[in-house]
Order: C-alpha cells, then sequence, then structure tokens
C-alpha cells in the first residue's frame, strides 16, 4: 500500500493497538473504511479483545524498559489500576493473563484491585 498521508497517520495508533493496516478492497466485516477527501484509502482491521490485552501488555513494557514481571510492587499496582481501566479484566483470562505478565498470582492481581476499589470508596467518602 503506498504512504498515503493518511496511512503514515494512522499506522501508529493501528500498530500500538494490534490493528491491521489494509486496502479498501480487502475490507470485510467490520472492518473501518477511512477515506480522504471523498476516496477511500485504508481499511483497518481492529483486532479481538484478547489480542489486545497482549498489545497493551507488550507496550507497558516497552514504557516501562522492562519486563512487567520486574517492576517493583508499587509499579505493579499502579499497571493493575491502569489495566483496570482499559477493560483487561473484561477478557476471558484477563487476570491470568495479567497475572503471568506480572509474575505474580492471581490473588495478588485480585488483591490489587481490592486495594484500588477500597481507595476508591475511601476517596468518594472524604469527598461526599
Amino acid at each position: 500500500m503506498n504512504e498515503h498521508p493518511l496511512v503514515a497517520a494512522v499506522k501508529p495508533l493501528a500498530d500500538a493497538m494490534g490493528a491491521e493496516i489494509l486496502g479498501p478492497e480487502q475490507a470485510e466485516g467490520d472492518d473501518v473504511i477511512l477515506a480522504w477527501e471523498g476516496e477511500d484509502v485504508l481499511a483497518v482491521r481492529l483486532p479481538q479483545l484478547s489480542e489486545s490485552l497482549d498489545h497493551i501488555l507488550a507496550a507497558m513494557e516497552r514504557r516501562h524498559g522492562m519486563p512487567l514481571a520486574e517492576l517493583d510492587r508499587k509499579a505493579k499496582q499502579e499497571a493493575v489500576r491502569l489495566l483496570e481501566a482499559r477493560g483487561a479484566f473484561s477478557v476471558r483470562h484477563g487476570v491470568e493473563t495479567v497475572a503471568g505478565a506480572l509474575g505474580v498470582s492471581r490473588f495478588t492481581v485480585y488483591n490489587y484491585l481490592n486495594r484500588e476499589t477500597a481507595l476508591n470508596r475511601e476517596k468518594t467518602a472524604e469527598n461526599g
């Protein structure tokens, strides 16, 4: 596919999401076709939710510059908070996948989630 300005603009986002960029003629079902000045330029095939979690975890590792399992406890708790905000735990086996990436048990991930819920309740009570 030629390097149309729209392709160049969309590519970093598509790569970060794990999406696939295709020619518009290759679009199927739920693919998103993007047009430029009335002309179909590309199609974006979004990843399945479970594939997205793997891409999110890989992006977090790149951002931290190390495997997530090597982060300290506080950084792992923050990672769990961010992953929850992005819907990671609504994916089947999400807790297990995240626990594996963080090098902790499922029980630890649930503890981190419960801790965050308790902190949010405290903040709400203080402000309410």
